[in-house]
């Protein structure tokens, strides 16, 4: 029986922490199949959780937070779309330096505002409630069917739903739409697309606005739904493990969604292995815990970046031939 309880509680854990990698690794898709490297997401992670924390606290409103954050990822998505393709800029140059700006600016900023160590107030009634389907306590009590429809299916954030429905959405733009295929077109071979009349850089810049979006409520969720509060650095790589997803899934949404998935699990791992004493083996100390996911990171990276075809075009400015 304590098997399968911690089986559920991962299972459970998977589902809340997945989104967070979910919705970075689909904003890098948008990004990276039209050709632009994007390794700000980290950056714009720890941006918009911030201003979406500090405006849902001010206005205690976490919808008026999420709306804030996304500006915020917007605007940094174009500030990067404007050195990378206009100015024709170095790609990793620009994504670095953005995640390194966001990484001191958060903290500054929010110990200039709330003097509480680089961190917000706890929101309180600030965060976004979790849905509760009809019928829950009517099922509570039965064994299989109450777990799966109050905490499988349902008691998640919007946002979690949000995540998961945005897998079929991304598949039908990316592979179904006039927009997929001029996005797949500018990150394959620019240049025949420009023959072909598509403008390559306002198609880059749509899908950079398209991966700020996105990067939004990876932040939001962190901060509005997970934590309850900001904290420096606390996206802990989640930008980067989203590229790594993307990498695994080879650029493609179902499979880049299972990356993130796998990325999950062990994540979920991690949390209730945490305290626990284990068989034969007693209590695992917590920082080796803790790298689960990073040792993970590094496995998948060392054993399928060989097989991964990434877009051809990616990384490489656009010049237009004359």
């Amino acid at each position: 029986m304590e098997f399968f309880d911690f089986a559920a509680a991962v299972i459970v854990s998977m589902i809340r922490s997945a989104p967070v990698l979910m919705f970075a690794a689909l904003a890098g898709l948008f990004a990276e199949r039209s050709g632009v490297v994007d390794l700000g997401l980290e950056g714009k992670i720890l941006a918009s959780a911030f201003v979406s924390a500090a405006v849902a606290y001010s206005t205690h409103n976490p919808w008026a937070g999420i709306v804030a954050g996304m500006a915020v990822s917007v605007a940094i998505a174009m500030v990067q779309a404007f050195v990378s393709i206009t100015q024709k800029g170095n790609q990793l140059v620009a994504g670095i330096a953005i995640n390194i700006a966001m990484s001191g600016l958060t903290f500054v900023v929010a110990q200039y505002i709330f003097q509480q160590g680089g961190r917000t107030p706890d929101l309180g009634d600030a965060r976004l409630p979790n849905i509760v389907l009809p019928g829950t306590e009517a099922l509570a009590n039965l064994p299989f069917l109450g777990w799966l429809w109050g905490r499988v299916l349902g008691g998640h954030s919007p946002l979690v739903y949000l995540a998961f429905l945005l897998l079929p959405v991304v598949h039908w733009v990316v592979y179904h739409s006039r927009f997929g295929l001029r996005l797949r077109a500018c990150g394959e071979n620019p240049h025949a697309a420009d023959a072909a009349g598509v403008s390559v850089e306002k198609t880059r810049y749509l899908a950079m606005l398209v991966a700020g979006v996105l990067c939004s409520f990876s932040g939001a969720y962190l901060s509005i739904v997970q934590s309850g509060f900001f904290l420096r650095d606390m996206s802990a790589g989640a930008g980067y493990l989203a590229l790594t997803a993307l990498v695994f899934g080879n650029w493609r949404p179902l499979h880049t969604v299972l990356g993130c998935l796998m990325f999950g699990f062990f994540t979920a791992v991690q949390i209730q292995l945490e305290g626990r004493d284990l068989p034969l083996v007693g209590r695992i100390p917590g920082s080796l815990i803790q790298m689960i996911p990073y040792v993970v990171t590094v496995v998948v990276l060392a054993g399928l970046m060989a097989k991964s075809v990434a877009p051809k075009a990616i990384g490489k400015p656009f010049v237009k031939s004359r």
